[in-house]
């Protein structure tokens, strides 16, 4: 059974691989066996990365994923290495915090930008080229439980999760007769390096969320690296159109 979830021979692409939860994907994916190209627009830490797992297990692009072109460059190159994508995983994202009656237009705009019109650029761009190929894919969209659920404080990051949950639900119903499997998985309160700078300033966030979940713990990005895995091998091969919690409850209740 422990072949079902291998990922051998394939090739992946990860947008926002440099960031905490897009690293633990990027490994999880490279250590099942994928050959992964990371995309982020930070470069040096992206390389790094690849440079760690090595040039036989991981390739480094700088991607801007609000850039039509610089998608295109990255499904090119992608596709080149050996001629067809196995598997995209849309981590690309940024945070928004704010209050609704205040919410600054640019923040709104330019968080809608990456966080799903820019994830829609990278599906567009790399599914449009898994359903023209033998086999199709797989697809994962990184949503978040607040995209379902609300939440004081977030609107746009909100709004845009949303979009997201339903953007991989058409998708999947769309691509489905090609062979392209489209899911997301919906982490909650993750702690990635990022979210605990946030608890710095806003200590009463954790509290909330850790607070309120059942499991009694909030997630590391390796909790939500194995439901990625899942989704993207064979173990979850008629699975599609589906959002997965990784939330330890929080939206069971």
């Amino acid at each position: 059974m422990s072949d079902i979830f291998s990922l051998k021979g394939r090739v992946a692409v990860v947008t926002g691989a440099a960031g905490g939860l897009g690293t633990a994907i990027v490994e999880a994916l490279a250590g099942a066996g994928a050959f992964v190209v990371c995309a982020d627009s930070a470069d040096e830490p992206n390389r790094e990365l690849a440079r760690r797992l090595g040039a036989d297990r991981a390739e480094a692009m700088t991607v801007d994923v609000c850039d039509e072109q610089s998608v295109q460059a990255l499904s090119e190159r992608a596709e080149a290495i050996s001629g067809a994508i196995d598997v995209l995983v849309t981590g690309a994202g940024i945070g928004g915090r704010g209050a609704a009656a205040t919410y600054d237009a640019d923040l709104w705009d330019r968080v809608i930008d990456v966080n799903l019109t820019g994830l829609f650029r990278t599906c567009r761009a790399i599914g449009g080229r898994m359903i023209a190929q033998p086999g199709g894919g797989a697809v994962v969209n990184i949503a978040s439980v607040v995209g379902a659920v609300g939440l004081a404080g977030s609107v746009g990051y909100q709004a845009s999760k949303g979009g997201v949950i339903q953007l991989t639900r058409t998708l999947a119903v769309e691509w489905a007769p090609h062979g392209v499997r489209v899911n997301a998985v919906s982490p909650g309160h993750v702690a990635t390096p990022l979210v605990r700078r946030q608890w710095e300033t806003e200590p009463e966030l954790r509290d909330y969320f850790e607070s309120r979940t059942p499991l009694g713990r909030l997630a590391e990005p390796h909790d939500v690296a194995g439901a990625v895995l899942f989704l993207a091998s064979g173990a979850a091969a008629m699975v599609t159109g589906q959002i997965i919690a990784v939330d330890g409850g929080y939206t069971a209740q």
